[in-house]
């Protein structure tokens, strides 16, 4: 699979939607999705397990590492913590949709110049972030980058490494504005 290329539906899924399942549909990185779902699915899971989108990592499972951080409607959200039938209707963008075809954002290639990662699992969610960190306008000193990102963790200890590169790509996108 390539960046961008959709990835094939899960042939599990139920063929119609017994007592507990309900039918859904998701909007995912502009595609949409008709799935069956139990109330009781995350939008994690539902993105990892139903529509193989496995770029959004389960880390904690418990909102506390930010592995799974997605956007709902352009807003950071713990995919972890949201019940994946309150999205529908609402656009969801994963780290797979972050890509423009085979031209990797800004912060992805930064993350790659400056090492911002090392063993790559957190960094997913640190992408999504660091985006959303520099829309905002939350990068005027390390300790403010630092604050707006505490709520994605690096085992590994990454941090000065993650602010270079959202630095390095902030100043880049600048120049592109």
């Amino acid at each position: 699979m390539t960046i961008g290329e959709l990835p094939k539906q899960d042939t599990r899924q139920p063929e119609f939607a017994g007592p507990d399942y309900t039918l859904a549909t998701l909007r995912v990185n502009g595609h949409v999705f008709p799935v069956a779902l139990e109330p009781r699915v995350s939008l994690l899971d539902a993105l990892r397990e139903y529509l193989r989108l496995t770029g959004t990592k389960k880390g904690c499972d418990q909102g506390a590492c930010g592995a799974c951080t997605v956007w709902v409607d352009g807003k950071r959200e713990l995919s972890c913590l949201t019940l994946a039938l309150s999205v529908e209707g609402r656009e969801v963008t994963t780290i797979e949709g972050v890509a423009e075809g085979e031209e990797l954002h800004p912060v992805q290639r930064a993350f790659i110049s400056c090492d911002g990662f090392q063993c790559g699992y957190c960094t997913p969610g640190q992408i999504m972030s660091a985006i959303k960190c520099i829309e905002e306008g939350h990068t005027g000193s390390d300790a403010e980058i630092a604050e707006w990102m505490s709520g994605n963790i690096c085992r590994c200890a990454a941090y000065q490494n993650i602010r270079d590169a959202i630095k390095s790509a902030e100043a880049e996108l600048g120049e592109t504005r």
